[in-house]
């Protein structure tokens, strides 16, 4: 009886403490309800389409009387040729964003958090922001421009005597993931570096004064300073990109594709929307859709669950 008081008694200050704390912060907890409201309205309400997945869903008819046809159209996706292509095509072009991502953002960060004239530092930052409140439509148009056969690209390499004749890069198939990946860093980079420069300013100061009495230069500093100060940030946004796996892009690869590099530039959103709902197989589309969230929710509990294991900073 001793003990069962004592749970209850443990219990009941837990919760007095979950009310204190929700007393203290209910300020946050106001500003947080439009969010939620949000996220339950626009992200979470419409999962319950999902089920059309499972029917030969037609537009005219109501809801119950809908044909249910099980795993038929998931069937069809892993078995239609198209489907592997495109699925790698996503998986690379994605891996090639991430890693270019996370390499170009760090670097950055890492070469500001070195400038010492605050001007200079500034006027960096705010040019490679820039870039980042631009459209895909305003991009892939300078892309296509840059990379034309009377662009800057083909003029400079010509006069450099690197080529001997112009070079239709949208056209060549092995250039299209390396063109998307470049264009995504160009875009990003600089917003990108944003939260690792955060990470870096909440190192001790102390840190670096005793690597200087030690007598450790820059790049000394930046290993064995700034990057593990920077890594749980590191780490968690490793784990957030890895559940985006599945989210290649869509508007860089439909608006810079063609049919000469048809077979390396569609995404599976390009897929959905071409043979699903372009051609009215809204089931179809959705049972991609289903795939896609299923493999990235997957792959994020995974790198969570690696992350834990390691003894890495983790989400979850």
């Amino acid at each position: 009886m001793a003990g069962f008081s004592s749970n209850q008694k443990l219990i009941k200050s837990r919760n007095i403490i979950t009310l204190d704390v929700l007393k203290k912060q209910k300020q946050l907890i106001f500003m947080s309800a439009p969010l939620l409201v949000y996220i339950i309205i626009f992200a979470y309400a419409p999962m319950w389409g999902w089920i059309m997945s499972f029917q030969d869903y037609k537009p005219a008819k109501s809801f119950f009387d809908q044909q249910w046809v099980g795993f038929k159209h998931f069937e069809f996706l892993f078995t239609d040729p198209v489907f592997f292509n495109v699925l790698r095509n996503t998986i690379c072009m994605s891996i090639i964003n991430l890693v270019f991502s996370f390499v170009s953002a760090i670097g950055l960060a890492l070469l500001l958090n070195e400038i010492k004239n605050i001007f200079f530092k500034r006027t960096v930052q705010i040019i490679s922001y820039l870039p980042h409140f631009l459209s895909w439509i305003i991009v892939t148009g300078i892309v296509a421009n840059v990379l034309s056969t009377q662009g800057i690209i083909n003029e400079v390499l010509m006069k450099m005597g690197l080529l001997t004749e112009p070079v239709t890069w949208l056209s060549e198939e092995k250039y299209f993931w390396g063109i998307v990946g470049v264009s995504h860093v160009w875009k990003e980079v600089g917003w990108n570096t944003i939260i690792y420069l955060a990470a870096m300013s909440a190192i001790d100061p102390c840190l670096y004064e005793a690597a200087n009495i030690d007598g450790a230069n820059r790049y000394q500093k930046m290993w064995h300073i700034t990057l593990p100060g920077i890594k749980s940030t590191f780490i968690i946004l490793l784990i957030m990109n890895i559940g985006w796996l599945m989210n290649a892009g869509f508007e860089i690869q439909y608006l810079l594709g063609n049919g000469l590099v048809i077979d390396y530039s569609q995404t599976i959103d390009i897929f959905v929307l071409k043979y699903g709902i372009g051609m009215g197989r809204f089931s179809f589309a959705t049972a991609a859709g289903v795939f896609k969230s299923v493999v990235s929710i997957t792959l994020l509990l995974l790198a969570n669950a690696v992350a834990k294991r390691v003894g890495e900073e983790r989400i979850i």
